[in-house]
């Protein structure tokens, strides 16, 4: 009603499938487009975008150039599937750790210490598959797989079944995550994160002879953008100096 025809419609949706909200679209329904980021969206740079049934493909286009012109790193989503990929993978982790914690295999911190003192930092810069390539040695991932691809058939998860999430189960899992607070606060905790975060794009912006890694090379290629945009940009005292020279001297008298 209020855009034009060919305005790109963007919802963030962390998991609904474009096609069943295209539904409801009775006039344009090609120019929907799943954009999904991450939180902190103002840092992860992560956008996973999903087309429906009927989205134009000129239309994931566009929304993939609008997020990588701000800085994001766009992935486009090959089969529309519910979750996408980012939320099936974290979702599959969750349902694990809740297990865990329910069993009293660990407490929350310290599956979060595994995490984050462990294989996170990998994941951090490198994702998954590259990590485990160079766990295969020279041979890479061709010998990773055959050497670790029997251990797929041990009952190690309880990925299809499911705790039941009860009162006692959320009890024990929230007064375990007060105690690893330590009593900061939910707004202490974000700024820790962000600086972390800040940290790490920034350390890997000097990674790789310089040319950054991962996350950081994005964080350095746009920084030069904005430098680049900012230098052609006049600043308030060059235009109030242009603007006055430009202005016409008044003559004098007499």
């Amino acid at each position: 009603l209020y855009a034009p025809a060919n305005a790109i419609v963007g919802s963030s949706t962390s998991g609904i499938k474009p096609t069943d909200m295209q539904v409801a679209m009775k006039k344009h329904p090609e120019r929907l487009v799943v954009g999904h980021p991450f939180n902190p969206v103002y840092l992860l740079p992560l956008v996973e975008i999903v087309g429906g049934e009927q989205t134009f493909p000129e239309a994931i286009e566009v929304a993939k150039e609008m997020y990588a012109s701000i800085g994001m790193k766009p992935v486009v989503i090959r089969k529309e599937i519910e979750a996408f990929v980012g939320d099936r993978l974290l979702e599959a982790a969750w349902r694990e750790a809740l297990w865990l914690i329910k069993d009293g295999i660990c407490t929350v911190e310290e599956l979060d210490d595994i995490i984050r003192y462990g294989f996170g930092l990998r994941w951090a810069q490198m994702g998954m598959f590259q990590v485990y390539r160079v766990a295969g040695g020279e041979a890479g991932m061709r010998h990773f797989m055959a050497q670790f691809g029997p251990c797929l058939k041990w009952p190690w998860t309880k990925l299809m079944d499911v705790p039941e999430f009860n009162d006692e189960l959320v009890d024990l899992i929230a007064t375990q995550s007060d105690d690893q607070a330590d009593g900061l606060s939910i707004r202490e905790l974000e700024k820790i994160r962000d600086d972390n975060l800040v940290a790490i794009m920034d350390a890997l912006s000097k990674q790789n002879r310089g040319k950054g890694w991962g996350a950081g090379a994005l964080h350095k290629d746009y920084t030069k953008q904005l430098a680049k945009l900012a230098a052609k940009k006049p600043t308030a005292s060059k235009a109030a100096e242009k603007a006055k020279a430009e202005k016409p001297k008044k003559k004098k008298k007499g």
